[in-house]
């Protein structure tokens, strides 16, 4: 992925993979400023999730969307429609790349978490170091913890 941040595959029309320019070229309306307004503790600017969903296409059998982080191999397969107007993909923070240490390539975020009525989604569907986005017919691959123990051992050491 040679200057691509993110890329977008499987189930979809159109893969395409995006750039820090390609995400700055987005329109207006698609951006979303200052994420620390939905989530306190995170840092940056994004664009919805919907935005890079219409120039994708998801194919009618594409139901989840699977968050890939190649950094720590961790995955998250969430429910698409869920999402699709919730998700929003951070990609910078004071007008650079979101850096690593941020959460980089891409993060992605769950504005409000409530408003997508499902169960499938807990904190661990807001994933760090997303350097790919999988839409997929059925649940996908997932790595998120599975009781409490391993939940509170994945978050012991994040920020």
């Amino acid at each position: 992925m040679s200057g691509a941040l993110l890329k977008i595959d499987g189930e979809v029309s159109q893969p395409l993979e995006f750039s820090f320019a390609d995400f700055e070229a987005f329109p207006e309306a698609a951006q979303v400023v200052d994420v620390s307004r939905f989530h306190p503790t995170r840092q940056g600017d994004g664009v919805t999730l919907q935005s890079i969903l219409d120039r994708v296409q998801p194919t009618g059998s594409a139901t989840y969307l699977t968050l890939h982080a190649t950094h720590d191999d961790f995955a998250a397969s969430i429910p698409l429609a869920a999402v699709a107007a919730e998700g929003i993909v951070v990609y910078k923070n004071a007008g650079a790349p979101l850096p690593v240490e941020k959460g980089g390539p891409v993060r992605f975020l769950i504005r409000d978490p409530a408003a997508c009525h499902t169960a499938e989604l807990d904190d661990c569907a807001n994933v760090k170091f997303v350097d790919r986005i999988e839409l997929t017919a059925g649940r996908g691959r997932d790595t998120r913890p599975e009781d409490d123990e391993e939940h509170e051992q994945l978050h012991a050491n994040e920020s």
